[in-house]
């Protein structure tokens, strides 16, 4: 099995939360700032893979957005958080934390 395969499934194990995160901390995000700041934690994610989580996110209504008009172009749809998507957001969290730690202990000297 080839390092970059199993990194990379790590990764999109993780990108999940990443998202949530995100958009939690900004309160409302556009996708295109989403693919930045992930690429800025080098977290590299193609547009392909994030509108179909977003749309994923949205259908279990986690996530709400809403549309603004933009001068540039067309109009830009804008995510945030529902209710349940907050605490969604925060049990994964939880279960990271902990999957982190166990991680840490075992690999570990």
């Amino acid at each position: 099995m080839a390092l970059e395969n199993t990194a990379s499934q790590m990764r999109k194990g993780l990108l999940e939360l990443c998202i949530l995160g995100i958009i939690y901390r900004e309160k409302e995000a556009y996708p295109s700032d989403i693919l930045e700041q992930l690429k800025a934690a080098n977290l590299i994610v193609l547009e392909g893979t994030l509108y179909p989580l977003l749309t994923r996110l949205k259908n279990a209504e986690f996530l709400t957005y809403r549309w603004e008009e933009s001068v540039s172009g067309p109009p830009r749809k804008y995510f945030s958080l529902t209710k349940s998507g907050i605490n969604f957001f925060f049990q994964l969290k939880t279960n990271w934390e902990e999957l982190s730690n166990a991680v840490h202990y075992l690999t570990s000297q």
